[in-house]
């Protein structure tokens, strides 16, 4: 892969951190029972609190693509090292979907009943799908790299 493209997306993978950690900072400002909260009062809802835990999860997976990135410009794909990323991606999706679909149900359980929260239900359905395929996809490719490792090790002429 050429120098350039990887410098992109991994310019992209900043971008994306960017704007999630703008998103998680800003959004809590903007809802509607915010309006008369002090800052303090905002970002220490037990939910938001929640919110930016599970969102680690994100960030590490975010910070081991950037990584796995700079692996494929140093031609070193089919190592050791991009395996254990692999599974640290697959992991932290898998986490990140559980941690979505329990603000899910929290959400579902315990909303306000003048609230509908269809839409906040559509998006933890919809990240929860996007979070296993991402694990999905990290376990594929982290099979595939055990393999081609597996075959260039057999392959190896013996001293």
């Amino acid at each position: 892969m050429k120098r350039i493209s990887i410098l992109f997306l991994q310019a992209v993978i900043v971008l994306i951190g960017i704007v999630a950690l703008t998103f998680l900072i800003w959004t809590p400002l903007t809802e509607g029972r915010a309006t008369n909260l002090d800052a303090f009062s905002i970002y220490s809802d037990p939910f938001i609190l929640y919110v930016y835990v599970a969102s680690i999860a994100f960030f590490i997976i975010l910070y081991k693509v950037f990584k796995l990135l700079s692996y494929i410009g140093q031609h070193r794909v089919f190592s050791s090292s991009s395996i254990k990323i692999l599974k640290s991606i697959k992991y932290c999706a898998i986490v990140l979907s559980i941690l979505i679909a329990m603000a899910g149900v929290y959400i579902r359980l315990f909303h306000n009943l003048d609230d509908d929260p269809a839409g906040f239900l559509a998006i933890c359905a919809l990240s929860v799908f996007v979070s296993i395929v991402i694990a999905t996809t990290a376990n594929v490719f982290e099979m595939i790299v055990q393999n081609v490792i597996a075959i260039k090790s057999e392959n190896k002429p013996s001293n």
